[in-house]
């Protein structure tokens, strides 16, 4: 697949999934929105190494750098 991320979307995603990490693990977050914090955090984590979005294709975006 194409890639759809620039650098600062990736930045971004990862940040977030440490918070949210964080968030669980000190129990500032717990319960059923814990566990969704938590998966969200793996889908950033994981759309961040490979560099592609699957919501961005059906509407066309690209936040990487144009050639």
């Amino acid at each position: 697949m194409k890639k759809n991320m620039g650098t600062a979307d990736m930045a971004i995603r990862i940040l977030l999934a440490i918070i949210f990490i964080i968030l669980y693990y000190t129990k500032v977050v717990h319960g059923t929105l814990g566990i969704i914090l938590l998966i969200l955090a793996g889908i950033f984590i994981l759309t961040s190494i490979i560099g592609v979005c699957p919501l961005y294709i059906p509407f066309g975006l690209n936040t990487g750098k144009k050639k």
